[in-house]
């Protein structure tokens, strides 16, 4: 965290512990209110959440406008845009994760929130080392550009290769042989003993794979984000309110995963965007109000166009 503060050239001591205090009182909300007990919510509640959640990171940006200016306030909404809008796909995951393990809805949160908290201190650590790359080697702007535009098109094509059943895949196996595994689920434990030794349950196998999702995806999100802006209190902050909300984003996209199929289409055309607009930055600097509206603008046609395209098959729900 203190590299992460001296990093940041135009924030005030007041604006760090204000941002601080607000993340850890949605931490003790998530903790001792969402998940004091074990059930999955409802398609309404995860709704509400959700948009309590986008609500706490508006507010955010509108204190940040009354500190900081309309342009900080502007960049912090863009960089939360972007990386909310490329988390759908790491949700994704998470449902083909839950679904290979049979893990029940009711503990399906409590495997994303401790997922959501590792994913806090990964991105911490790999948003200061990405703005201390860029201010001390400037052609790593192209680098970044490169990286987002190659996603941008893997994306568009379909990705790579998905394995069908993640709890039987390289990285699952690796893992079993380096922990002992208890092949049965001990309640939401993610560990337990049996005669004497202690063993993972498979609950803490999907939470290794979760976290690991995670950081892959930072491959292409923080290059994303750090092509907004290279303040990092604006890239931080913006990158951990999206993150908060993803727990109950989740519930929300499970059960609607099949109006969301073209949306794909519209991540990639944003990477690609992105990747070009960071390229470029030397020669012309694309202002925020129109890199936000072209990315808000992608995401309304992705929508739009899904739900107007979906077919009638029973969607996925989470496991019951």
């Amino acid at each position: 965290m203190n590299e992460l503060v001296e990093t940041i050239p135009h924030s005030h001591p007041q604006m760090i512990a204000g941002f601080i205090a607000v993340v850890l009182a949605l931490l003790v909300l998530d903790l001792f209110v969402l998940r004091k007990k074990d059930e999955a919510p409802t398609t309404k509640q995860a709704f509400l959440w959700s948009g309590f959640y986008i609500l706490t990171a508006l507010s955010f940006c509108a204190w940040i406008w009354s500190r900081l200016g309309a342009e900080s306030a502007m960049t912090f909404l863009t960089a939360y845009v972007v990386e909310l809008s490329l988390s759908v796909d790491n949700l994704f995951v998470f449902i083909l994760i839950f679904g290979s393990f049979k893990i029940a809805a009711k503990y399906q949160h409590r495997v994303l929130f401790w997922g959501i908290l590792g994913a806090l201190i990964m991105r911490a650590i790999c948003i200061s080392a990405g703005v201390a790359a860029l201010q001390r080697f400037d052609w790593l702007t192209f680098v970044f550009g490169v990286i987002l535009i190659w996603a941008g098109i893997k994306t568009f094509r379909g990705g790579d290769d998905e394995e069908d059943d993640p709890s039987n895949g390289l990285i699952a196996n690796t893992v079993k042989r380096l922990i002992p595994i208890d092949e049965s689920y001990k309640g939401h434990n993610f560990f337990t003993r049996r005669d004497g030794r202690l063993m993972a349950t498979p609950l803490f196998l999907a939470l290794i794979l979760v976290e690991i999702s995670d950081v892959i995806f930072a491959v292409d999100s923080i290059p994303a984000v750090l092509a907004v802006s290279k303040d990092s209190f604006i890239v931080y902050s913006s990158n951990i309110f999206a993150i908060l909300g993803l727990r109950n984003l989740y519930f929300v996209l499970a059960t609607m995963v099949n109006l969301f199929k073209h949306l794909d289409k519209a991540i990639s055309f944003i990477l690609v965007f992105i990747g070009i607009k960071i390229g470029i930055e030397r020669w012309y600097h694309i202002p925020v109000g129109i890199a936000l509206s072209v990315i808000l603008g992608a995401l309304a046609l992705g929508i739009g166009f899904s739900l107007a395209h979906h077919d009638e098959r029973k969607h996925k729900t989470p496991q019951q």
